[in-house]
């Protein structure tokens, strides 16, 4: 449990009063740090106690400043491409409702001019088709999504997320490519690995049962163990999803704000087009989706709920944005991050038998240990040197630290991996 009163940018302070050098960071989620004096200001602000008094419900009673907050806040970091945003709660939940407006879209386009149909509305409440027709979401193995019904279907990391919850079962997944390190003396595998894994999509798309309205993707696999592709392989499924006529979604609720040293993961890939849906959390204090007009809803309370967000949040991700832009931390991110993954290496290098695997770009950096065993007890000792980090997937170490963490606190944590190492 936190000292929230004591706990101040890149540390925090537990009720004993130990303090860390966070670089777990609220599971990836604080972009810059505790108690932040720009947020701080931000929250005394009147437009920030107003919203937090009278909370709208945005869908129906928005705020006369609303549309300039959308675009003060999110527009102007917008990925290419895509003109649009829509406000949620959580990446869950920004998720689930990326997936309904695809689902829309998809019948939409079935349609074509016709408009839905008597017997499409009867049926829907019914459960029963074609008012509710079987369609699917595509996702991979490893992936994370969320939590909620539909995000969780397309979630693969731990049973213990999927126990004991009904699961949309007609729903595809396929394999995400399992690289080889270090890279560069395994290219030729990774190669294949890659061509592997596109193949199987495009044959998972060819033969599914149940039409796929979307697929989603993230830029590294978080949860599931910091699984990385390259650009190659995120060209090639876009092209396959454009081939397939199925809409690209990219979860950038852990990679999007800066963390792997450009302000959108997907940035990286350089793709022939751009995805159709991007959604963030995190980072951004906010959640939602970017995408294109034509995802809109054909009419108002389809894609919806009470509150949509929350203005006192989007509020947060302008100041976030303007701390970002002013004090030029993304170079921050690939500056400190650069460092911090060389100097892995090293350590790496020191002991092999233990650390391997080191990868990442940015800050956003992780390395394996041997064993699910080993890496709890090595993220148990780095907490007894003063650092608080995380595992991800089946043996991996994360880093996920602010962005305001610098070479100085680097050092800090890269002597606590030494010692810790040495111990094991």
């Amino acid at each position: 449990m936190t000292d929230l009163t004591k706990s101040i940018g890149n540390y925090v302070v537990d009720l004993d009063g130990n303090t860390y050098l966070d670089v777990y960071c609220q599971i990836s989620s604080l972009p810059l740090g505790y108690n932040s004096r720009a947020l701080i200001d931000a929250a005394s602000s009147p437009e920030m106690i107003q919203m937090l008094v009278n909370r709208p419900a945005l869908g129906v009673q928005p705020p006369g400043l609303w549309a300039k907050t959308l675009e003060d806040a999110f527009m102007a970091v917008a990925p290419k491409g895509l003109t649009q945003v829509f406000t949620a709660m959580c990446g869950s939940c920004s998720n689930e409702t990326a997936y309904k407006a695809a689902f829309m879209f998809h019948q939409r386009k079935k349609r074509g001019a016709s408009s839905a149909t008597e017997e499409d509305f009867t049926s829907c409440m019914r459960n029963a088709k074609p008012g509710s027709p079987d369609l699917a979401i595509m996702s991979f193995e490893g992936g994370f999504h969320g939590r909620l019904f539909g995000s969780l279907t397309t979630t693969h990391t731990k049973a213990l997320h999927k126990l004991d919850i009904p699961a949309f079962s007609s729903w595809v997944h396929s394999p995400f490519p399992r690289l080889k390190y270090p890279l560069d003396k395994h290219q030729a595998e990774n190669d294949k690995e890659e061509a592997r894994c596109l193949a199987v999509a495009e044959e998972k798309m060819k033969n599914a049962t149940t039409p796929i309205a979307a697929l989603i993707v993230e830029p590294i696999q978080s949860e599931g163990g910091d699984n990385h592709a390259s650009p190659r392989f995120f060209q090639g499924l876009r092209d396959l999803t454009k081939k397939h006529d199925i809409l690209m979604i990219v979860d950038e609720v852990q990679t999007g704000v800066g963390p792997t040293g450009n302000f959108w993961g997907h940035e990286a890939w350089n793709l022939t087009s751009p995805p159709d849906i991007v959604t963030f959390s995190k980072k951004f204090l906010a959640a939602g989706w970017f995408h294109r007009p034509e995802l809109r809803p054909d009419t108002s309370y389809r894609n919806f709920n009470t509150w949509l967000g929350d203005p006192v949040r989007a509020l947060q991700a302008k100041t976030v944005l303007h701390e970002i832009q002013s004090k030029d931390l993304i170079k921050n991110v690939a500056e400190t991050g650069a460092y911090t993954k060389n100097e892995l290496h090293g350590i790496e290098n020191k002991y092999p038998s233990l650390i391997s695997a080191v990868r990442g770009r940015g800050t956003f950096l992780a390395f394996d240990l041997p064993t699910t065993e080993e890496r709890d007890a090595f993220v148990t000792t780095l907490r007894s040197l003063g650092v608080n980090t995380g595992g991800c997937g089946a043996r991996s170490v994360r880093l996920r630290p602010m962005l305001v963490f610098q070479k100085k606190h680097a050092d800090v944590f890269l002597d606590a991996v030494d010692k810790a190492a040495s111990k094991h």
